[in-house]
């Protein structure tokens, strides 16, 4: 991999530029995006220059499209004639299935694997960019056949993953969908609709009362709708399940709370609670 072309240069695409210069990439690193964010994601040292999507991707062993979803789906459907044969594109898209099917349906010169740094912040932009933001992360990449993985342009990718500090992780794209759709859609869910239930219950003046849980439990809240808005369009089904599931686990605990039941709840929770945090260490 000798010279990349990050497709939107926000938090993930300039967090991605900086990671790869952190550990010693000396390539070429060409951003597309506006001028504004062009000009911020220079500024921290992300990429070398800004260009247009032809030019950044006309001699780009890496593409790398860190947009929105809906413009990640708009960039495949007219990247096919611009990349270099040889070249591997991939994505950051945090469901699959949409994009993995429309780069079959639209890109042929060029190998495509999809992915999904499950990294983030509720910040947003190049300004809050941090090289260090995807170690120790899970790096999921969708192939719909496992040789895809085995490929030249696919096997040094995967070499950088390991090198800026990530994991990566095979799933097939709808298992991934479903996967998420508990481990992270329904996280941001829960967390704006207790932010919302308690806007609406108590007076601002009472949050002198909250403790610390609140703030933890709202920390997802300060998201913006304008990012999740295509994740929602994007995993409806799945979504919908995992909301059911959680609603039908939240009306059994409100008909318990006078019942040892909900022991039962509270120790399955604390259970998942710390697995969760011995696969963070």
């Amino acid at each position: 991999m000798k010279s990349v072309a990050i497709i939107g240069t926000g938090l993930i695409g300039a967090s991605f530029g900086l990671a790869l210069r952190k550990q010693g990439f000396d390539g070429p690193i060409i951003g597309v995006s506006s001028e504004s964010a062009i000009a911020a994601t220079v500024a921290v040292g992300a990429i070398d220059r800004g260009a247009p999507l032809a030019e950044a991707v006309a001699q780009a062993d890496l593409v790398f499209l860190s947009q929105t979803i809906g413009r990640i789906l708009d960039t495949l459907r007219h990247l096919d004639p611009l990349v270099r044969p040889g070249a591997l594109v991939t994505d950051a898209g945090s469901t699959k299935s949409e994009i993995v099917d429309a780069a079959l349906q639209n890109v042929s010169r060029c190998q495509f694997l999809g992915g999904h740094p499950m990294a983030g912040k509720e910040k947003r932009g190049a300004a809050a960019a941090n090289p260090d933001l995807f170690h120790g992360c899970t790096w999921v990449l969708t192939p719909t056949e496992p040789a895809e993985l085995s490929t030249a342009a696919a096997s040094g990718f995967v070499a950088w993953i390991r090198r800026i500090g990530a994991h990566p992780a095979a799933m097939d794209p709808a298992e991934h969908d479903r996967v998420v759709s508990y481990t992270s859609h329904l996280a941001q869910m829960a967390s704006t609709a207790l932010a919302a239930t308690v806007a609406d219950s108590v007076r601002p003046e009472d949050l002198r009362v909250a403790g610390s849980g609140l703030t933890d439990m709202t920390r997802l809240a300060l998201s913006s709708y304008d990012l999740w808005r295509d994740i929602l369009a994007t995993n409806t089904p799945q979504i919908e399940r995992a909301l059911a599931v959680y609603i039908q686990k939240l009306e059994h605990m409100r008909e318990n709370l006078r019942t040892r039941q909900l022991q039962d709840e509270f120790t399955r929770g604390s259970a998942m609670a710390g697995r969760l945090r011995g696969a963070k260490q």
